[in-house]
């Protein structure tokens, strides 16, 4: 597995005077995917080295609001950054481009396939809505403790999560992931990658990932059911992080949406898994 530095980076201004941070990969021609990444990971970690040439993908990683080198935006909401990429990929010439969300990234490109802002998506290991009534037997009781705070003080949350930092984050990935990931993670070449995303992530300081993670960790306000873009949805079958179910409950929420739980693979699927995940996208 390889992990690339990206062959571009920019910053777009938005109408509002906003920027919005991103790096690419593969052909500048290519076909056009955008990512959004995990938990507090700034643009320049991206997935596929080799694959997105060898396909003709142009990936395009974008820093979310207070992340990176994009412009914070206090208070915003799913709509908000469904909104900004529908900006983005107008000014950048991207039409309706396909997507991938990531763990933590994953209800936010939920947001644009709601919106229909993206033309196909694919959820690899994304983050659950664990505040969902259905889960709240399932969840480890550290995990429904934040999520039963979030929900009733929402910016006391904020405020706890903004007491993270990138070594903390790193910490607490690695703690909680089973060795199937800890392999890849903490490979040197994935590992120092990583680790500068999660420096540049909180490079602006902690408020944009508190923001995101409120959001993540709330009830999705995302009217699942209305979406109209082809899904898919993936998971490692050793996963322990991202969803209680592996993603069974969510891909039901989905109008025809495709369920893939890849064996003998983790919460790193996005990295050992790039190809399959990458030419399903493609195909659909």
């Amino acid at each position: 597995m390889r992990i690339d530095d990206p062959a571009r980076l920019g910053e777009t201004r938005l109408p509002d005077g906003r920027t919005i941070g991103w790096a690419e990969w593969g052909p500048p021609d290519g076909g056009p995917v955008l990512l959004s990444p995990g938990a507090a990971t700034g643009r320049w970690l991206g997935f596929g080295a080799g694959v997105v040439d060898a396909l003709g993908v142009r990936l395009i990683s974008l820093d979310r609001p207070g992340l990176g080198v994009s412009t914070p935006a206090p208070g915003r909401t799913f709509a908000d950054f469904a909104d900004d990429v529908r900006e983005f990929s107008a000014l950048r010439g991207l039409g309706r481009p396909r997507m991938v969300g990531n763990s933590q990234g994953a209800p936010f490109a939920l947001a644009c396939a709601v919106a229909g802002v993206v033309s196909a998506l694919a959820v690899v290991s994304g983050a659950d809505e664990v505040a969902a009534p259905e889960f709240a037997a399932a969840l480890p009781t550290d995990l429904r403790t934040l999520v039963e705070r979030t929900a009733s003080d929402p910016s006391g949350a904020e405020k706890h999560f903004a007491g993270l930092d990138a070594d903390a984050m790193w910490n607490m990935v690695m703690s909680g992931s089973p060795a199937r990931d800890l392999a890849v993670y903490q490979a040197p070449a994935f590992a120092a990658a990583y680790r500068r995303a999660l420096a540049e992530g909180f490079a602006q300081g902690p408020d944009g990932y508190a923001r995101d993670t409120v959001l993540a960790m709330s009830r999705w306000p995302l009217a699942l059911g209305e979406i109209t873009v082809p899904v898919d949805v993936w998971y490692g079958a050793e996963d322990t992080g991202h969803s209680p179910d592996n993603g069974a409950f969510l891909a039901t929420r989905i109008p025809g949406a495709h369920r893939h739980v890849v064996p003998d693979a983790g919460g790193s699927l996005l990295w050992t898994h790039a190809e399959p995940v990458l030419t399903r996208l493609l195909d659909r």
